[in-house]
């Protein structure tokens, strides 16, 4: 049988959406979550770009081999796991599908920037640009409740930890991001009852999300505890 190990960091969006697949497939997996302030020696000799998610694979006859970047790992795993298909069988809606996933990439380096951004010009930019984009998504999306509507697919992988930041930010202020687009908020309703997508972080990641916000000094907390 193949063995397979994720190694994590407990705030990363690309790992979430690995451990999102591998439990979507009902896969068994190891998880061993590291610090990425404190990188350990093992974890560096064998990571190319010192990052994660890393999936370690054991194959019965075969040396160990490590795959890295999360859309590498989900498509292994789409394609060597038994379980549903979380890709569309058209080759054109599956290639369809690869570009906004791609698309929901971007959208995280703008949350980076969001939830990074230590003055209100920098964060009002940061907030403008997710608005936008996820207008494109709202353009984009069907009847659902799943991006490939009653399939869930790597799609809702890779979006789930995306629409998780805002669990938090919704807390401090309504940013207005998803202000006119009611598909997208039914969306991210939908893949909040996943349990694979409750299940891809730890019960305490509001609180380490919260503290990466403390620490970067974001500009998003001064608005906590003002009135709505």
């Amino acid at each position: 049988m193949t063995r397979l190990t994720l190694v994590s960091h407990h705030l990363c969006p690309y790992v979430q959406r690995a451990a999102i697949a591998l439990q979507e497939k009902g896969v068994p997996f190891e998880r061993i979550t590291i610090d990425l302030s404190a990188k350990p020696d093992w974890f560096m000799a064998i990571s190319p770009l010192g990052k994660v998610p890393l999936l370690q694979v054991s194959l019965p006859g075969r040396p160990d081999a490590v795959l890295f970047e999360s859309s590498v790992i989900c498509e292994y795993i789409e394609d060597t796991q038994p379980g549903p298909r979380l890709h569309p069988d058209d080759p054109l809606e599956r290639a369809r599908h690869r570009a906004w996933m791609e698309f929901g990439s971007s959208i995280l380096s703008d949350i980076w920037g969001l939830e990074t951004a230590q003055d209100e010009p920098t964060l009002q930019r940061k907030r403008a640009a997710v608005a936008a984009k996820f207008s494109r998504v709202e353009a984009a999306l069907n009847i659902g409740p799943f991006f490939g509507d009653d399939r869930f697919t790597l799609v809702d992988a890779v979006f789930a930890p995306i629409f998780r930041y805002f669990d938090l930010f919704d807390r401090i202020i309504d940013l207005g991001v998803f202000a006119h687009t009611p598909k997208v908020q039914a969306w991210r309703a939908a893949l909040a009852e996943r349990p694979s997508v409750r299940d891809a972080v730890s019960p305490d990641y509001p609180d380490r999300l919260r503290a990466f916000l403390i620490h970067h000094r974001a500009q998003l907390l001064a608005y906590e505890g003002a009135p709505a």
